[in-house]
């Protein structure tokens, strides 16, 4: 008679765990992780672990930086993701093709003790051989209509308002070599002139039906790994940056979004004021939005984009959620994001707008940084879950004193959190242990209640404060279930260090890592 459910004080709501892993970071012998066997053999592995989640990060095409979050579309799907495996078995590739390639990769990941991605060489050898697959695809397609016409032609006709844009962007990109259309390419061409798109489009007509042909081999993998994602009782949590990126077909194509003075050039762009991640402030250089615009438009742009990114996910993080509310807008010609102005936003009317059109939106809000009493409104109103990181709860110690009302720390989460003990921009929590003075590492090992001070055992011991905390979502960076240091930082905000963004697995995590994970998410009713 004394079962946890005859008690009022317990309310049975559900709780999940997550891995965070971006499709990058899956092995594979071909450069990058991408949707092939590795990614099916990771949801069996978190299957395995009893874990509800996946969570990746924004999925498209990366320009100069090899950012995902400054990616050359907001809509479409980067095309190094496509699996040659998968190729190869639709008969669009040969065996003597793909171990070409295999071989290239394997000669100089001798060289890289870490295995990180080198986008460059994945660039310049894993394309063509994409490119030679799709024109396989289209000579099929002209030879026997019936092989996947409907199927393509369908996929075109949906993504319609996005993709043929998107496949001359490419084009043009790669005549000019250089994404800069707005200060690189024929002006005729970067004021998108009707009779210059038109001779463009007659002029290479095989190359942009190659790049969508490319997006709907994209398309066509993610969706049955996303089937397969969701038969195994795993969810798929996406990223949606706030901003699009300068040199990208978004702004090409939806220049009057922007602000921008008479000749058509940005005059302010995004960013951050000096914050937890760095001293001068964050300038990220992504164009900012004429919100009174978008909003006589509907905000159909948004709403295209939400639509889309639903299609791809079944849960989404919104990065810098805190812009809708106000944004940071630093003039255009500065260099660092110091001396900037916060600006309204839209508000809560863009996301009624889009719950209009969409539904009810599964979004995760990244509200991190210094926030107003108007952004917390906003997230609160809207029913977003907001974001608790860990390592944040002790980074005001002093002297080795800790704040125990800190927000950040595991046992002040209520339930509509998403928490984590970091995330793809901060160190591992092995790597960020390490670099702690004696003192405030003697008072983090106090507060998990670790044994000993071995960066391994706190990063598990801070694993399992986060877990059995009441936050409805607690979801961790593989990178903290191996245990790694510093060496496996995925991203250094503020920086174009090389190697923001390269950190790969050499193989899945084992066995028993996977039982010991298991065994918490059990222990604390996070699994199904």
């Amino acid at each position: 008679m004394s079962g946890i459910n005859e008690n009022p004080m317990y309310e049975n709501k559900p709780r999940y765990a997550g891995i965070l892993l971006h499709i990058t970071s899956l092995p594979g012998p071909y450069g990058i992780g991408d949707l092939g066997s590795e990614a099916y053999q990771f949801a069996d592995s978190l299957s395995d672990a009893k874990v509800g989640l996946w969570q990746v990060l924004p999925l498209g095409p990366v320009g100069f930086g090899s950012s995902p979050y400054a990616a050359r579309s907001s809509f479409a799907g980067n095309e190094l993701f496509i699996s040659p495996d998968i190729l190869l078995k639709n008969g669009l590739l040969d065996e003597a093709e793909t171990s070409r390639l295999k071989s290239i990769i394997s000669k100089k990941k001798q060289t890289d003790k870490v295995n990180r991605v080198d986008f460059h060489l994945v660039e310049m050898h894993k394309m063509p051989l994409l490119k030679k697959a799709a024109r396989r695809f289209m000579e099929k397609l002209k030879n026997d209509p019936d092989i996947d016409s409907a199927g393509f032609n369908t996929f075109c006709h949906n993504e319609a308002y996005w993709l043929d844009d998107y496949a001359v962007f490419q084009v043009l990109c790669d005549e000019y070599y250089d994404a800069r259309w707005h200060s690189k390419w024929n002006k005729s061409i970067s004021k998108r002139r009707l009779i210059t798109l038109r001779k463009i489009h007659k002029e290479k007509e095989n190359e942009i039906l190659e790049w969508k042909v490319l997006q709907y081999f994209f398309e066509c993998q993610w969706q049955k790994l996303k089937s397969y994602v969701n038969s195994k009782g795993i969810k798929i949590i996406g990223d949606i940056p706030i901003f699009a990126a300068t040199d990208s077909a978004d702004t090409w194509t939806h220049l009057n979004l922007f602000k921008t003075d008479r000749s058509g050039k940005f005059t302010f762009v995004s960013g951050v004021p000096p914050d937890y991640f760095s001293s001068t402030g964050q300038l990220w250089g992504n164009p900012v939005y004429n919100w009174k615009k978008m909003k006589l438009r509907g905000y159909s742009w948004w709403v295209e984009r939400i639509r889309r990114m639903l299609t791809h996910v079944d849960l989404f993080r919104i990065d810098h959620f805190r812009g809708f509310d106000e944004y940071w807008s630093v003039p255009s010609d500065h260099t660092t994001a110091e001396h900037g102005t916060w600006e309204k936003g839209p508000g809560a009317d863009l996301f009624h707008t889009l719950e209009k059109k969409l539904g009810k939106l599964p979004v995760l809000a990244e509200d991190l940084g210094f926030l107003t009493e108007g952004v917390k409104k906003l997230r609160d109103d809207l029913g977003f879950p907001g974001m608790k990181v860990c390592q944040f709860g002790f980074e005001d110690m002093k002297n080795g004193k800790l704040d125990a009302r800190h927000l950040f720390l595991p046992h002040n989460y209520s339930y509509n959190w998403a928490a984590y003990t970091g995330t793809h921009d901060n160190n591992t929590t092995a790597g960020w242990y390490s670099k702690l003075n004696k003192e405030d590492q003697n008072t983090v090992t106090s507060y998990l209640n670790c044994k000993t001070n071995d960066p391994k055992d706190i990063t598990w011991a801070m694993i399992r404060a986060v877990i059995s905390s009441q936050a409805q979502y607690a979801i961790f960076p593989l990178q903290d279930l191996l245990g790694l240091g510093e060496e496996a930082r995925f991203n250094l905000p503020s920086t174009c260090k090389v190697e923001n963004w390269s950190w790969r697995l050499r193989e899945l995590p084992s066995l028993e890592i996977i039982k010991e994970f298991a065994s918490l998410v059990e222990l604390y009713s996070r699994g199904d």
